[in-house]
């Protein structure tokens, strides 16, 4: 039988109330942020694309469509999404120093300073 604690209860619903209010209900959420929070896809793709930039993983366009399962989008949405984040400057494309036709993508510093200053409201509301 499993017992729920009401402390365990008391802190989900914090979870929860900061999760939301730094996130879908934040007035304040920067432009980068409300453009990758619209839609599962879009946060999906941004919390996998930042976790292979902290891991010091090259990110060739492939590679930034293959984060996310398929099933989530249509490999068209995968590169629309990509190619938006780009051209509104959250996300910057290089040309690879190895093969000049590989594109290398990168968080522009706008997103990086976001997103860290996102993960430092959500874990210390």
């Amino acid at each position: 039988m499993n017992i729920i604690k009401n402390e365990d209860i008391v802190s989900a619903k914090l979870f929860i109330k900061n999760i939301l209010s730094q996130t879908i209900e934040n007035p304040d959420n920067p432009d980068s942020l409300s453009f990758f929070q619209s839609d599962t896809y879009r946060f999906y793709f941004l919390i996998c694309f930042m976790l292979e930039y902290f891991e010091n993983n090259e990110i060739s366009q492939e590679y930034a469509i293959s984060l996310v399962p398929k099933k989530y989008a249509s490999r068209i949405k995968r590169l629309q999404v990509l190619k938006s984040a780009v051209q509104l400057g959250f996300i910057t494309e290089t040309q690879s120093s190895h093969d000049k036709r590989r594109r290398i993508y990168q968080p522009s510093n706008i997103l990086l300073n976001d997103f860290l200053d996102y993960t430092k409201s959500v874990l210390n509301p």
